[in-house]
Order: C-alpha cells, then sequence, then structure tokens
C-alpha cells in the first residue's frame, strides 16, 4: 500500500480516535447517581435506572488510562479517575475479594457473583492505569486479583481457569458468561481475556510465577483452543477440554490472532514468538479467506453451516488490528488492504456521525439497530483500542 493511502488511514484513525472519545466523555456520565449511565439508547438519551456491570466499568478504566497513557490528555484522566475509584468504592468486595458482576443504578450488588472474566478485566484496567499514572495502589490490586484467580480458579489437573464462583468463592451451577453463552467448565472468551490481562500485568510486574502462569496460557491457547486443523477457536469446554460447540466466532479469531502473538512477544520467549507468529498468521489467513463479505466487513458466527452475517461492531475493530498485525508478520499487502478495507466499511456504515458512537450492528441488509450505544457489553475498549493500535501500528509501517 502506497504512503499517501497509508497516512490517509493514519489520519482517518487519528480523527475517529477523539470523536469516538469525546461521545463516551459527553455521554457516559452519571452525575447523579455515580460512575457510568449503564445504558444509553440508540438517539444518545440515558438511561438513569440502568444497572451498572463490571465490564462497562472496568473497559471504561482500561480504555481511558491507556488513552491517558498516549495522548496525556487531562479529560482521559479525570475519566480513567472516576472509573478507577466507582470500582473500588462499589464493585468490590472488601471482605472476600474479588469483584462483583453487576450493580443497581445506586451502586448496591445486584448480582454477586464472581465470574472470572470480570476479574481478568480488572486486572487489565488495575495495570493500564498503573502504566498511565504510577499508582503503586493500582498495581497492588491487579496483583491481588492475580492471586485470587491462581488460588480460587486454576485447574492444577488439566490446566486453565473455570469460569465461575459464587460471592463467597464456593462453586456455582451457572458458570455462563451471559444468555448467549454455554455453562461450561471453560470457554475461550474467558481464557482469551486471562491472557490479555496477564499480559499487561507482565509489562509492569515480571513476577517468576506471573511469567510461568503467561507462558503456559498462551500454550492452552494454541494446544488446546485454537483447533490445529482449520486454525480457528473452538469456544467451549468440559474441564478436561473435550470440545462442546461447533460454533465459529470470527470476529474472536482475528481478535485472539494478534493477542496471542503479543503476549508471546511481552514475555520475550523466542520459541513462542516463532509458534504464536505462525498460528497469528493461520488464523488471520482463514478469517480473510471465509470470514469477510464482500464489503470487507467480518462475518459474526456460522454455526453447523448457518451463517450469521450480520456486522457487529466489536468484530469489526478487531479485524483491523488483527489483519495489520498479519501484514507485519507476513509482509503480504492482500492483509494491509483488508485492514483498510474494514476500515471504510466501519466509517460509512457503522459509525452515528450525527450522534456520535457507534451503533451495535449493522445488518445484513444494511441497517444499522437500535440497540443501545453504551450497554454492559458496548464499551469504548474495542473500539479505542483499535484506533491506538493502528495508529501505532502504521507509524512504525511508515518508519
Amino acid at each position: 500500500m502506497q504512503k499517501k493511502l497509508q497516512l490517509k488511514f493514519l489520519d482517518s484513525l487519528i480523527k475517529e480516535k477523539e470523536k469516538l472519545l469525546n461521545f463516551w466523555l459527553e455521554n457516559s456520565i452519571d452525575q447523579k447517581n455515580g460512575g457510568f449511565y449503564g445504558e444509553l439508547k440508540v438517539n444518545n438519551q440515558p438511561v438513569p435506572a440502568a444497572n451498572k456491570a463490571l465490564i462497562l466499568n472496568s473497559r471504561i478504566l482500561w480504555s481511558f488510562s491507556n488513552a491517558y497513557r498516549e495522548d496525556k490528555n487531562i479529560k482521559y484522566k479525570k475519566m480513567a479517575d472516576r472509573a478507577y475509584n466507582y470500582l473500588l468504592d462499589n464493585f468490590e468486595d472488601k471482605k472476600r475479594g474479588g469483584f462483583y458482576w453487576l450493580l443497581d443504578q445506586n451502586g448496591q450488588a445486584l448480582q454477586t457473583k464472581k465470574q472470572i472474566y470480570g476479574q481478568a478485566f480488572c486486572i487489565y484496567a488495575f495495570s493500564e492505569y498503573f502504566r498511565a499514572f504510577k499508582k503503586e495502589a493500582a498495581i497492588n490490586k491487579a496483583i491481588e486479583i492475580f492471586s485470587l484467580i491462581e488460588d480460587k480458579s486454576y485447574d492444577s489437573e488439566y490446566g486453565g481457569y473455570f469460569e465461575a464462583y459464587s460471592k463467597d468463592w464456593s462453586p456455582v451451577n451457572d458458570m455462563s458468561l451471559s444468555e448467549k453463552d454455554m455453562n461450561v467448565a471453560k470457554s475461550m472468551n474467558t481464557h482469551l481475556h486471562i491472557l490479555e490481562a496477564y499480559t499487561n500485568l507482565y509489562r509492569v510486574w515480571p513476577d517468576k510465577k506471573l511469567e510461568a502462569r503467561l507462558e503456559e496460557l498462551i500454550k492452552v491457547m494454541i494446544n488446546k483452543i485454537v483447533d490445529s486443523n482449520n486454525y480457528q477457536f473452538k469456544l467451549f469446554f468440559d474441564q478436561d477440554w473435550s470440545s462442546k460447540s461447533d460454533i465459529i466466532s470470527y470476529g474472536h479469531d482475528i481478535e485472539g490472532s494478534w493477542l496471542i502473538f503479543e503476549a508471546a512477544e511481552v514475555l520475550g520467549n523466542k520459541a513462542l514468538i516463532d509458534k504464536t507468529g505462525v498460528y497469528a498468521k493461520k488464523m488471520a489467513a482463514v478469517v480473510l479467506k471465509e470470514g469477510i463479505n464482500q464489503d470487507g466487513s467480518v462475518i459474526y458466527e456460522k454455526e453447523a453451516q448457518k451463517i450469521d452475517s450480520d456486522r457487529h461492531w466489536w468484530p469489526q475493530a478487531e479485524a483491523v488490528v488483527g489483519f495489520i498485525n498479519a501484514y507485519q508478520l507476513s509482509g503480504s499487502e492482500k492483509y494491509l488492504e483488508a485492514a483498510l478495507k474494514n476500515w471504510d466499511y466501519i466509517l460509512n456504515n457503522l459509525i452515528d456521525h450525527q450522534k456520535g458512537g457507534w451503533y451495535w450492528l449493522v445488518d445484513h441488509q444494511g441497517v444499522a439497530s437500535d440497540k443501545a450505544k453504551i450497554n454492559p457489553w458496548k464499551s469504548p475498549y474495542h473500539n479505542s483500542r483499535a484506533c491506538y493500535e493502528a495508529i501505532n501500528r502504521i507509524k512504525t509501517i511508515r518508519k
């Protein structure tokens, strides 16, 4: 891709990154009840009575900590501080450790389940807050959660981590992450985000036990979770890693391709860097071959040959990074072209250029969803991260 086109791509990413963060600055803060609104309708009207989710709050903390670390905008610091304080003041179980899954609009605990996926995002967020602001209490909290996960959730028999626990860390009957997910002992999604969290923690705390667990997690991802026959993720498992589903998630495949390689890079293990580099290229190649629509957008899922071709917002964001990563590893222009085509799709279809923010999805007929722009699963994490990752990677490529 010629330098002029790369520069246009870069400029577009920078502009959208700023608009996206401003959307969250202007629309997400709950001045009355504290923290952030649990829901914002597609027309930007807040729903003050909406519950407040751990995933949304922790992802806001990560997003604005990362944004401040990159851009040093004091408005981003204020958002990060707000998320940091609300997380500790309201979501944390100060008696038993860990963080609750869901609060009501006033900050009172509604669902006290300790979902390991949620604990991992707290590690990701607190370690990023430390990277941005060097606050010792933040890194100490991240280390504390790491110790809890290792003590409560680690499977010493088969490796990996169990999904969820009750308030007092006793077993829980329903371990599913959401209504969409299976109730199983282990899942790809939880392991991918523990990997992401441990990678970020290792950047600032290169502890020997963490190093060993991160190396083990990378191996679990490529040996147990990626299907070596087709280089796609298996999603749900019994304790012994028996697969329980044949669903293909193209968004997770392209996201995982770069996160697994990033983990090996941060770990600094040459053998794993080489191996995960091979996996990253093969996973990206499969997504490009069978998971991309003619317009450059990512197909959501496939199950038993039935395709869900809706264009959800987060797989599009992850594809931009995943394809640029594949280009950096392979030198093949097709990946850079795929990233740019996907970004053009985002600009032309998923962004609300009148009211700001991104739509939840655009269906196969090109109609934008009226689902809320802010909700427990809709945060600035995927798309702001995609912007920063792509900006930094294109700058590196241009050099």
